[in-house]
């Protein structure tokens, strides 16, 4: 199965260390699959902690200032990009506060 990959930085100095497992527990509860990774520096200090999502044959979307708040709106966005075989996301109101963390979608 191809499923997305999250990175997630864990050098920022505003990352939480328990970040990743919370967000694995959300996807689980919400039924989705997800490959989490805990990375260095993704070079997004100026907004960090960032999060990357990439899935072959799709867009890629980094974010920044992430933090437990965003989970329910990470478990909106995982749901759409699943949705998408491209992986984009026309509209980006129904993430709620994670359309301004956005900082890339990489082709």
């Amino acid at each position: 199965m191809n499923a997305p990959v999250i990175s997630l930085c864990q050098t920022c100095e505003q990352a939480t260390a328990d970040l990743p497992d919370a967000l694995g527990r959300a996807l689980t509860e919400h039924g989705l699959v997800a490959d989490i990774r805990r990375v260095d520096c993704m070079s997004g200090c100026d907004r960090g902690p960032t999060l990357a999502v990439r899935q072959t044959g799709k867009m890629a979307y980094l974010f920044g200032e992430i933090a437990h708040g965003d989970i329910p709106d990470l478990i909106r966005f995982l749901q759409l990009y699943a949705d998408r075989p491209d992986g984009v996301l026309s509209d980006a109101r129904p993430i709620g506060d994670l359309r301004f963390k956005a900082i890339a979608r990489i082709p």
